[in-house]
């Protein structure tokens, strides 16, 4: 029925669309998700507009008028007759919704982050054409609002280097998130003395004290991937540790879980979605949680302490062959979503008109 209403209903987008993506270029994971989208729509023949936002556009997201001026505005221009040119065939909105542009597009569609997605967007959901979604657990989550959903899946950077040895050690990559399971990651850790190194990286910002450990290294430093030496030592780090422990409490897409495949690394993440969705027992190991809880629109898992124990023990009685094939597994799977990722992003256009 959908497919119907569509192509009876819309016309079809141009013969090389505009599509324009808008998003806070945060010098994070929102700048990457830009760069991994726009990449994939240009593939398919549409001509890529970025539009940057700042913290100025986040203020009036939240402005409690903003919906008021929005609908004022389409009010006078029904009263007059006029109407603003569209400049762009769609607008492709990261992880919020930005009212002040949605008059400047043919198609609205969102491609959110659940755990990020505040009231202040809730005000503005029926505005949308469509929800892009980075999981199934997102289709899932945007369907129960009665929102017409395309699940596109995601991409992340291919940071696989050959040359690079590979050690069984464990590495954490912490950054500047607060729902990576960081701090119980590390007390489990320095009860069991006996395991091999866990390497922790994390953003001077979120650092805490961790306990004394040998086999514990805490590198509290912002490693920033735009800067080339600091992108090499971080790209280093991921190749030489054979397991990563990525234990989000949720995540609309993990790029440091999915990059973490991508390297051949053997992943130990939360056995819930949708983290379980990216790491399956074939190529990486899945901890229970022992509670949930709700972040936004998304509900959060903390893992069990003792199911990590069992976990990590398992990872470390691997042997070398049994190894190799996990991270086979692992590096397939990341290869052929990357592959398959720009004809998603085609067909989810064309859904959309």
């Amino acid at each position: 029925m959908l497919d119907a209403y569509l192509q009876v209903r819309r016309p079809q987008l141009g013969a090389m669309p505009t599509v324009n993506i808008i998003y806070v270029d945060n010098g994070f994971g929102l700048s990457r998700d830009f760069r991994l989208l726009a990449e994939a729509v240009n593939a398919n023949g549409c001509d890529v507009v970025a539009t940057a936002l700042t913290d100025r556009h986040e203020r009036w997201r939240r402005k409690a008028r903003a919906r008021w001026l929005i609908r004022s505005q389409r009010w006078w221009r029904r009263m007059t007759s006029q109407r603003i040119p569209k400049r762009f065939d769609l607008n492709v909105m990261l992880e919020h919704l930005w009212p002040q542009y949605f008059d400047q597009a043919r198609y609205n569609v969102a491609l959110p982050n659940p755990e990020w997605f505040d009231r202040h967007d809730m005000r503005f959901l029926r505005e949308l054409d469509m929800i892009w979604a980075k999981t199934q657990n997102g289709v899932r989550i945007y369907q129960q609002l009665n929102c017409v959903t395309y699940c596109i899946g995601f991409a992340s950077e291919d940071r696989f280097d050959a040359g690079v040895t590979r050690q069984r050690q464990f590495l954490h990559l912490a950054g500047a998130s607060r729902i990576k399971g960081t701090t119980n990651t590390v007390n489990v850790w320095a009860q069991h003395q006996a395991w091999p190194m866990l390497n922790v990286v994390q953003d001077p910002r979120e650092a805490k004290a961790t306990p004394a450990a040998a086999n514990i290294t805490h590198c509290i430093e912002y490693l920033d991937g735009a800067k080339p030496a600091e992108y090499a030592r971080l790209r280093h780090m991921q190749n030489s540790h054979k397991f990563h422990i990525c234990l989000s409490e949720t995540d609309a897409w993990g790029h440091y879980l999915v990059e973490a495949l991508g390297v051949g690394a053997i992943t130990l993440t939360t056995d819930a979605p949708p983290m379980n969705e990216l790491v399956r027992p074939d190529r990486g190991l899945l901890v229970p949680y022992a509670r949930t809880g709700q972040m936004a629109l998304a509900a959060t898992y903390h893992f069990d302490e003792q199911a990590l124990v069992r976990s990590v023990e398992q990872a470390i009685s691997l042997s070398d062959a049994e190894l190799e094939k996990m991270s086979t597994h692992a590096r397939a799977w990341f290869l052929e979503n990357n592959r398959t990722f720009p004809s998603r992003v085609g067909r989810a256009i064309q859904a959309v008109a």
